[in-house]
């Protein structure tokens, strides 16, 4: 791996742009329509992604391969990385340790979301109709909700620095200026995909999806 690290690394950027990065906007996207919709317009966004043509497939190599391949071996650069934000205290070290850290964080957070909810409906325990009231359900956990946030929050920070990186590394933006100006741009994505996140959290707390979440209670559980 060392003796090619350079396509190695080149291919993991890649991969956390495109595919991965636009795959966190869409879910900023979907699960927006919770909060604009309520639980009818995020029902309707899930049943859109899934009646998709070749969707198993589409997850397959364009969301779970590539982010096997970009977590472990993001997970063994920062092994490999020398944290000296102490020693050289400058925004961009900063932000150089706090992409590694997030990447870790992230890497937990994804597969523990994706059991959560994928792997739930792959396995029968859930349908698709009912991941809103699921996530009502989790939300009304403060330590799940807390973990959430945390989650969601590493997850965005970590694909808008690493898209500032990336633009770098491929010579899209070479000078000290297209540089500033793209470290601009990409802090605002990250205010943005964040702000729609936290606003769908808000609305999976809220009445419908309860009212939503006690619907399917009763179903499992019928009187009598």
């Amino acid at each position: 791996m060392k003796a090619n690290s350079y396509h190695w690394r080149k291919l993991h950027s890649l991969l956390g742009v495109i595919p991965l990065g636009l795959f966190i906007i869409e879910h900023a996207i979907t699960n927006y329509s919770a909060f604009e919709s309520g639980a009818e317009g995020f029902n309707k966004s899930v049943k859109f992604l899934n009646d998709l043509p070749l969707v198993y497939f589409l997850e397959i190599f364009g969301i779970f391969l590539p982010l096997l391949f970009h977590g472990v071996y993001g997970l063994y650069m920062a092994y490999q990385s020398n944290m000296n934000a102490g020693r050289f205290s400058y925004g961009r070290n900063w932000a150089f340790v706090a992409q590694r850290v997030t990447g870790v964080i992230t890497f937990i957070f994804i597969f523990w979301h994706l059991y959560e909810t994928r792997f739930q409906v792959a396995v029968g325990n859930l349908t698709h109709e009912e991941l809103g009231a699921h996530m009502h359900d989790i939300f009304t956990h403060p330590v799940s909700l807390i973990l959430y946030v945390i989650g969601v929050l590493a997850a965005v920070f970590h694909f808008s620095n690493g898209l500032w990186a990336f633009l770098i590394s491929w010579g899209i933006t070479v000078g000290p200026r297209a540089q500033r100006i793209s470290s601009r741009i990409c802090m605002i994505l990250f205010v943005i995909i964040s702000v729609l996140f936290l606003l769908s959290i808000a609305a999976f707390t809220g009445d419908e999806f309860k009212e939503a979440a006690a619907a399917v209670t009763a179903a499992w559980n019928p009187i009598g």
